[in-house]
């Protein structure tokens, strides 16, 4: 290997400025979804000047490939940002309505900083290694896209690697938790509930359907799922985060919409959920002469971090970073599965791969860091730049080294 572990982690340093510039762009012109052309064209910008010559676009993003051979290891960062009004006062804040409120900005730096560093190892790579700068991962969309048109293809991809950060956490910038194996990451999916009533003056109710009503009901008993229906020991989650009905104050509204998230850890559950939740709008609709249609948007399965890479991905960051500074999500729960609730369309690529996903501290509470993350306020520490490239370029040339190089 041309670059020792420790080697990584020192040109990652010298090139925190860089890193930093990277990272403040992204966060100025944060873009949504798949709507995330120019933030794309940068990347492919910064890929050229580096000698990345074969860089392929699509709707799922920007993926490049730096080395050769058959063996085959795929770096993720995920690079669309949210529909928030950002409220951090940042000098580099986003001023049109978006905002890298989840860290993506971080990501997509931190693995252009990898690639910078894995192309000037490139006569050492002992194989392949692909870089994906995915878009529309919030809306839990990007990553299936991406596998659907052949990212993890030609050559196919042996294993796979994503970082993400975390902020508003007790622990020191730079502390990475591997994830143990198993799942890290609930399945998700995405649901809207049309409701219809029927629409008169605001003096005469009685003639019509109030749809508000209805809409103000369905919130509440779609409660009862979580409160009444799952044990105690299976964690699931059901939000009502939208609700929109009427235009004005004087009429009875015909039509509401409310939109939600559901989150599991059992794909049985997850289905059980789905059908009760269809179960309850209809008939809470129908309880109230209205109507109503269920429709489920988008989502992801569980993310199920294989075992053998978790462990080598550990050893190598052992190597790369302090091992006081290296833990695994077992370690940190006490041997107690402690799952995180936010859900990670990774997952589509952990289903057709063995994967890992690593988290990178970037925020310690008590210093500035305080907001969790998809906060309009939210921060996050730059020192942690280094480390999440460091990691994703030594981790995959380790594990290319490993495997017996080049085929």
């Amino acid at each position: 290997m041309g670059m020792s572990e420790n080697d990584f982690l020192k040109a990652a340093k010298r090139m925190k400025v860089q890193l930093i510039t990277w990272r403040r762009f992204l966060h100025e012109n944060a873009e949504v979804g798949f709507d995330t052309k120019r933030t794309a064209d940068y990347i492919q910008d910064e890929l050229n000047k580096m000698g990345y010559t074969a860089v392929k676009r699509g709707k799922f993003g920007v993926l490049a490939s730096v080395g050769e051979g058959a063996r085959c290891f795929l770096l993720r960062a995920d690079m669309d940002a949210l529909p928030i009004k950002e409220r951090a006062r940042e000098p580099f804040a986003c001023k049109k309505g978006n905002m890298h409120a989840c860290g993506h900005d971080l990501h997509t730096a931190m693995l252009l900083g990898a690639a910078r560093l894995l192309k000037a190892g490139e006569k050492e790579l002992k194989g392949r290694v692909k870089l994906l700068f995915q878009a529309a991962e919030e809306s839990l969309e990007g990553a299936k896209n991406a596998v659907q048109n052949g990212v993890l293809e030609s050559p196919r991809v042996d294993a796979a690697m994503m970082i993400h950060v975390l902020t508003g956490v007790e622990l020191p910038v730079g502390t990475a938790i591997v994830s143990s194996a198993g799942i890290s990451a609930p399945a998700a999916d995405y649901f809207t509930v049309e409701l219809l009533g029927k629409g008169c003056h605001g003096s005469a109710p009685w003639k019509g359907v109030d749809a508000t009503l209805v809409a103000a009901y369905l919130t509440v008993a779609l409660q009862e799922l979580p409160a009444r229906e799952i044990p105690i020991g299976d964690p699931a989650v059901l939000t009502v985060g939208s609700l929109h009905a009427g235009e004005t104050g004087n009429v009875i509204a015909d039509r509401a919409t409310l939109k939600g998230t559901l989150r599991a850890f059992d794909e049985t559950r997850r289905e059980e959920i789905k059908k009760r939740l269809r179960e309850i709008a209809t008939a809470t609709a129908k309880t109230f002469r209205a109507r109503a249609s269920v429709h489920f948007d988008s989502g992801c399965p569980t993310l199920v971090n294989d075992g053998g890479v978790s462990a080598f991905i550990e050893g190598a960051a052992k190597k790369i970073l302090k091992k006081n500074a290296v833990y695994t999500s077992a370690e940190l729960s006490g041997g107690v599965k402690k799952e995180s609730g936010g859900s990670e369309d990774f997952a589509y690529i952990a289903q057709e791969v063995p994967s890992v996903m690593v988290a990178v501290a970037a925020g310690e509470k008590g210093k500035g860091y305080d907001y969790p993350l998809h906060h309009p306020k939210v921060r996050f520490d730059e020192n942690a730049l280094p480390i999440g490239a460091a990691l994703y370029a030594g981790g995959a040339t380790a594990y290319l080294e490993e495997r017996g190089g080049k085929e």
